[in-house]
């Protein structure tokens, strides 16, 4: 008997629940905004209208409650809103009682958002990786945060989270980079950004790290391995190659009688004779070796001729050939 008696309050309760949802589906107010999004410790106003003749209506909230009157038109303010969960309804007595709840965002800016090298001090060196870290404290709602990351002016990648909490909370997210050469110098950095929707604030709210310049070494890498060079009085050997830390020089020829540190050869303080040189730019990652061929003016000027004589003799054969063609011709011809 108790049994079944406990079950009719269930099933009463179960059919009220179900009584009120379908009522508040259809409760005659409405709000303006619909959602509100606050910023922590701001103000809040929304206003409840009724669009039906009432017996009373009024606010139900931990802050800014108001209470029931016969005025088709009232407003929930809150000067100073620190309360995270807070849930206000506008209810209203029609036909029956109903309600409407006011679904209110409260959001919070990080506290700092900073940017540093995982487990790395000092420069980075060319093909290696590293991971980089993002630390945003002290930003709600979570869910509605957006990491981003840049590179100079280019976004890399962008983190969002998954977990729901409308409280402050500390994030991290990293970022994995392999830097080459030209990333020396480069600038890294991440901004948060909270996503609020339109009724949020416009543009979003957000906050960057400051910039993590990046120190890169490399080694040498000349962009060619050869160059020849036709001797004249103004030769210049050039072996300057971009390199950190910076490149020393050596040269090597037979002809070269003393050690040269210079990256750079010229005729007018070294004696250039026609051979091979070659330069090694070496630092501490490595080195690179660049041969420069000189070649004399005049073993130039020879495969000139030799190519303008060969164009004459060839055209003379032809020329040859043509005159032997129209006399044979001239000779077969019937008059």
């Amino acid at each position: 008997m108790l049994q079944r008696f406990y079950g009719l309050v269930y099933l009463s309760a179960v059919l009220l629940f179900v009584t009120l949802t379908g009522t508040q589906a259809e409760c005659p107010v409405q709000l303006n905004p619909q959602r509100a999004v606050v910023r922590y410790s701001g103000s809040v106003a929304v206003n409840c209208s009724a669009s039906v003749p009432h017996k009373g209506m009024g606010w139900e909230a931990s802050e800014g409650a108001v209470t029931m009157t016969r005025d088709s038109l009232i407003t929930w303010r809150v000067s100073n809103l620190i309360e995270w969960d807070i849930q206000p309804f506008c209810y209203i007595n029609h036909e029956k009682q109903c309600q409407v709840e006011l679904p209110v965002t409260i959001y919070k800016t990080p506290d700092s958002v900073s940017i540093s090298i995982v487990d790395h001090s000092g420069p980075m060196i060319e093909g290696k990786q590293y991971e980089l870290r993002c630390d945003v404290h002290n930003v709600a709602p979570v869910q509605d945060l957006t990491v981003k990351w840049y590179k100079g002016q280019t976004l890399l990648n962008q983190t969002t989270f998954i977990e729901n909490s409308k409280t402050p909370v500390n994030e991290t997210t990293t970022l994995l980079i392999r830097p080459d050469r030209a990333d020396d110098g480069a600038q890294y950095r991440c901004e948060a950004e909270l996503e609020l929707g339109a009724e949020g604030p416009q543009p979003p709210p957000k906050e960057t790290s400051g910039r993590l310049n990046v120190e890169l070494y490399y080694k040498p890498k000349h962009f060619n391995s050869t160059e020849t060079i036709i001797k004249n009085d103004e030769v210049t050997l050039n072996c300057t190659v971009k390199a950190n830390p910076a490149p020393t020089y050596t040269w090597h020829s037979e002809h070269l009688k003393e050690e040269i540190s210079f990256s750079v050869l010229q005729a007018s303080t070294v004696l250039l004779s026609p051979g091979n040189y070659t330069c090694t730019a070496t630092n501490s990652l490595g080195s690179d070796s660049k041969v420069f061929i000189i070649k004399s003016e005049q073993t130039d000027r020879t495969t000139f001729w030799a190519i303008v004589l060969s164009g004459v003799a060839v055209a003379l054969v032809l020329i040859a050939t043509y005159v032997i063609f129209k006399i044979r011709c001239s000779n077969n011809s019937v008059i």
